[in-house]
């Protein structure tokens, strides 16, 4: 039974008289209760979703192959009422497909999943979490530091201070940085394209 629903991908759940946490595999919601990083937009609305899916009820827990995550936490995919909940969440746009192996057993129904709530601006990809669009550059341009027109410089935002911050090839953080366009993160062409959307530049 679902005890308590800590946000939109984790839960805790009584099992023969044991509490456990309970982290959804596969997916991703935004964050809402890590006190070093902002509330994310649309995470309550994930959580409150999530809560009406699971709240008080008695739930199948599905293992792929991991057991527990580093955090102690079972890794499951959580069944109500004959619906997965992983993939409602993403379908309906409260969460984005985040596969880590070796759980990838539903892999690409949430990233079918997503595509389809993307297509469809559901939730997460609607436009009241939309992040402001730089002007594209002009046909046949290259992007800074490309020599081409894929865009390289990425737009991260700061997990502690939710500051946005743009990364430049050869700087010292610029390998290490994983965009997240789930969390508003983004790719910039040119460097004018991320000041004019609000991000700085690295200080290193």
């Amino acid at each position: 039974m679902v005890i308590n629903v800590v946000d939109g991908d984790t839960i805790d759940v009584l099992i023969r008289g044991r509490e456990f946490r309970v982290r959804y595999i596969g997916i991703d919601t935004p964050e809402t209760v890590d006190p070093q990083r902002p509330v994310e937009c649309f995470g309550r609305e994930a959580s409150e979703r999530n809560r009406e899916l699971v709240e008080g009820m008695t739930v199948g827990l599905e293992r792929d192959v991991s057991e527990t995550d580093q955090f102690g936490r079972l890794l499951r995919h959580v069944w109500a009422n004959g619906e997965m909940v992983n993939a409602a969440l993403v379908e309906e746009g409260y969460a984005s497909a985040s596969t880590f192996p070796p759980d990838v057993r539903y892999a690409e129904l949430f990233a079918a999943l997503e595509t389809q709530a993307k297509a469809q601006n559901r939730g997460l990809w609607g436009p009241a979490c939309a992040t402001p669009e730089a002007p594209p550059p002009a046909t046949g341009a290259e992007c800074d530091y490309s020599s081409a027109s894929e865009p390289v410089i990425k737009g991260n935002i700061s997990l502690n201070t939710g500051e946005k911050i743009y990364h430049l090839p050869g700087g010292e953080f610029y390998d290490q940085t994983v965009i997240s366009e789930a969390k508003g993160e983004r790719w910039f062409c040119m460097e004018a394209g991320a000041v004019a959307a609000g991000w700085r530049k690295s200080k290193r």
